[in-house]
């Protein structure tokens, strides 16, 4: 009977412990999840677009298909990846946070130098009569491929923001954070591409006055939710890009940037003593959003003239 009693005793003990650990991989994972969270915006708006110019039995599978390349991005490649680096090249992890924040100013700074130096009739849709299952073939290697670029992004900030610990609980909370972001990009997508279609059900269909009436608005208010979508998806890109390039630059000791932003911050912060966090985060942000579309203008003829002929080459991912 005592050895029963003993039996038990270190099955609870066991049990609390991975009780704790379950604890701490789900508090990881939301810090971590929550650095890499605003990266997320930018695909949340981009993503729809793979599917104009399909049926609309098409768009989901098509979303589908993205979403299980993206995992399959985050899982099998970028994991091992990150993984390794952390054993063997901790040191590494700054430069490829700079490389990708660099590369979210360009992307950034592109959308926002397109917008008002290139007139709207210049792109012309291409291969309007092709094959369907060719055109979506090339449409969801062209996303997957797209995706894999912010997907490095997103698990190499999730893992600078893990506390140091061993490979297992690194790795799980990636793992978390990599299959939580997926859903959570891509389930937002299903349901922006799908809204539309709602409403215009609602609208025919609808059996009440202000149910038709809820569905015209739905269909009225999309390309507006779109519009903002990825105005709020370009600041977030410059923000980010432009934070992690200056945080990137302290942590091998070029801090002079940084330091004039926090204290221009902190001075405006000073003249409203009502306000003085909410001023000097949006002061600092906006900041760091001005020095990311200037980086970002600056390396666009770089990434036009030289990694983007290099990075055309890569295979497509296929699905």
């Amino acid at each position: 009977m005592s050895g029963l009693l003993a039996l038990l005793d270190d099955v609870a003990a066991i049990a609390k412990i991975a009780a704790s650990s379950l604890d701490d991989i789900a508090a990881q994972a939301a810090k971590a999840g929550t650095k890499a969270a605003v990266l997320v915006i930018d695909d949340a708006a981009v993503t729809p677009q793979y599917t104009h110019g399909f049926k609309a039995n098409r768009e989901l599978p098509i979303v589908w298909r993205i979403a299980k390349g993206s995992i399959r991005n985050k899982l099998l490649i970028l994991l091992p990846a990150g993984l390794g680096l952390s054993a063997f090249a901790p040191w590494a992890i700054t430069p490829l946070l700079m490389m990708g924040g660099a590369y979210l100013c360009y992307e950034g700074a592109e959308k926002v130098l397109h917008k008002y130096l290139h007139s709207g009739g210049e792109h012309v849709e291409k291969a309007k009569h092709s094959d369907p299952v060719h055109l979506e073939e090339e449409k969801v290697a062209g996303a997957i491929k797209t995706d894999f670029i912010l997907s490095a992004e997103i698990m190499t900030v999730s893992l600078a923001a893990i506390p140091e610990s061993n490979i297992w609980m690194e790795g799980t909370v990636l793992a978390t954070v990599g299959v939580g972001i997926t859903v959570l990009v891509y389930g937002g997508v299903a349901l922006i591409v799908k809204a539309d279609d709602l409403g215009l059900l609602m609208a025919r269909r609808g059996q009440l006055r202000v149910t038709r009436a809820t569905g015209r608005g739905i269909v009225k208010f999309m390309p507006t939710f779109m519009n903002w979508l990825t105005i709020i998806g370009t600041a977030a890109m410059l923000w980010v890009g432009g934070s992690i390039i200056i945080h990137g630059l302290e942590v091998l000791g070029f801090g002079w940037l940084g330091n004039i932003i926090n204290g221009w911050s902190g001075a405006l912060g000073n003249l409203t003593p009502w306000g003085v966090g909410l001023v000097e985060w949006s002061a600092t942000a906006l900041m760091d959003g001005i020095f990311g579309v200037a980086l970002g203008a600056a390396v666009i003829p770089l990434v036009s003239k030289v990694i983007a002929p290099l990075w055309a080459k890569v295979p497509k991912f296929k699905t």
